[in-house]
């Protein structure tokens, strides 16, 4: 539950997991309503995928971005919606409802470990991944192609067609992904009060390298089942769990990454340069305030790094400011300071654009005889507002005292700050209050 004008609202991600909620009830229901009335076929090729998405779903993993996937269990899903043909005896059809329902319940049994050790699954990826499949399993299985029926159902006689099938499914996963990908964008948007367009380019881009492979994963394993019978499912699995194996490794290594920055930004804190929290309260108003201007994740990771980062520089200061607070300090002062800052952070060799933002953070927005100096940074301009406010009101600052900042900041507006990101950050503060 968020927070709106007049009390409680729905978020977005409640929203689509009553929906999908829904859906796998009413996909339960069909599917036991027709065991009652047809008696249970092809139990094995349910046994073998179920085991598959569980599993998969219990090896989930966690990428950059507080992204979590699960790239075994979403392909080992995909194929089972799409596999028509199982062995040489043709069998294997599963009714649309019955796919649903097993997919659903597969991935409850497969988050169970997890819900017993302490460690919920991220809601939003369950639930757009879940709808997804079902998008897919809708165009495959229900939707009419031909006079034969669904895809899956005129599949079956395309044996000696299988490269017009392979299009067809490749297409559906596309579409699928696609959906995926708007879906996790929408809730995420709403969630983080972001801009849809930047977090949708995010997703997309993330699917199109994840999702690729475990788009094909399933196509694979839907067109090797009719030779190989259920054997296609691990063989064509095993080379995606290698894949899920690096990116751990690759997600691993970038927390290592982050945490070294977060605890790298606490000297100045530990040496009683600045106040306790001031550099985290930055980054978390600057990032608020990227997602409002609508900055793509990338950038915001920089920008981050930058707001936690902004501060180091005074490190090189004989005496501290008091409180910390750059923004009291002389314009010379702030720049020397944002200059051996920026020095120390290029000299990792890794952070170019990181420097660049913490060496122009003291420029102002508008320069004597100029309109607006697009060349600083939008990161710089961001940290610029954000490293003022948080000086002038601190941690748990009053109402009046915020409200003042504000007016302080507005002030500047004719030369030292951004009108948008003055803006976006009246806008964040607000949503906070």
């Amino acid at each position: 539950m968020t927070l709106g004008p007049n009390g409680p609202r729905l978020s977005l991600t409640w929203a689509f997991s009553c929906l999908a909620a829904m859906v796998a009830a009413a996909a339960v229901g069909a599917s036991a309503a027709g065991l009652t009335q047809r008696g249970a076929h092809n139990v094995d090729v349910v046994v073998v995928f179920a085991a598959a998405i569980a599993l998969g779903e219990a090896l989930r993993v966690w990428l950059p971005g507080d992204r979590e996937a699960a790239p075994i269990g979403t392909a080992a899903a995909v194929a089972f919606v799409l596999t028509t043909n199982v062995g040489p005896s043709h069998g294997g059809s599963v009714d649309p409802a019955t796919v649903i329902a097993v997919v659903a319940l597969a991935t409850v049994v497969g988050i169970l470990p997890h819900l017993l050790a302490g460690r919920p699954p991220e809601l939003a990826g369950l639930v757009h991944r879940f709808l997804a499949i079902t998008l897919l399993t809708v165009i495959w299985r229900v939707i009419p192609f031909t006079e034969h029926g669904s895809v899956a159902e005129a599949g079956r006689a395309w044996v000696g067609n299988r490269s017009f099938l392979a299009v067809l499914m490749l297409l559906a996963v596309a579409v699928s992904l696609a959906f995926d990908a708007i879906l996790a964008a929408t809730m995420r948007a709403g969630d983080e009060n972001a801009r849809l367009k930047s977090v949708l380019v995010d997703e997309l881009r993330f699917n199109s390298a994840l999702g690729s492979a475990i788009g094909c994963g399933g196509v694979l394993i839907a067109l090797a089942a009719e030779p190989m019978g259920l054997l296609a499912v691990p063989v064509f699995l095993a080379p995606l769990l290698l894949t899920q194996f690096a990116f751990r490794r690759y997600s691993t290594i970038q927390e290592t990454y982050n945490q070294t920055i977060r605890s790298l930004s606490r000297v100045t804190e530990l040496g009683g340069y600045t106040e306790t929290g001031h550099s985290r309260r930055v980054a978390s108003l600057a990032l608020a305030m990227g997602r409002d201007l609508g900055m793509v994740e990338r950038s915001l990771r920089d920008l981050e790094y930058a707001a936690l980062l902004h501060d180091i520089g005074q490190l090189s200061l004989s005496e501290p400011i008091p409180g910390g607070a750059t923004v009291m300090a002389a314009p010379m002062e702030q720049r020397r300071i944002a200059d051996l800052g920026a020095d120390v952070v290029r000299r990792t060799g890794v952070l170019n654009d990181v420097a660049d933002m913490i060496e122009r953070q003291c420029e102002p927005y508008r320069r004597h005889h100029q309109t607006d100096d697009r060349a600083v940074p939008l990161g710089s301009r961001i940290i610029k507002a954000a490293n003022a406010y948080d000086d002038l009101v601190g941690d748990g600052g009053t109402e009046s005292r915020r409200r003042e900042a504000l007016e302080r900041i507005h002030l500047g507006l004719a030369y030292e700050y951004d009108p948008r990101v003055v803006s976006a950050l009246t806008r964040v503060v607000t949503r906070v209050e």
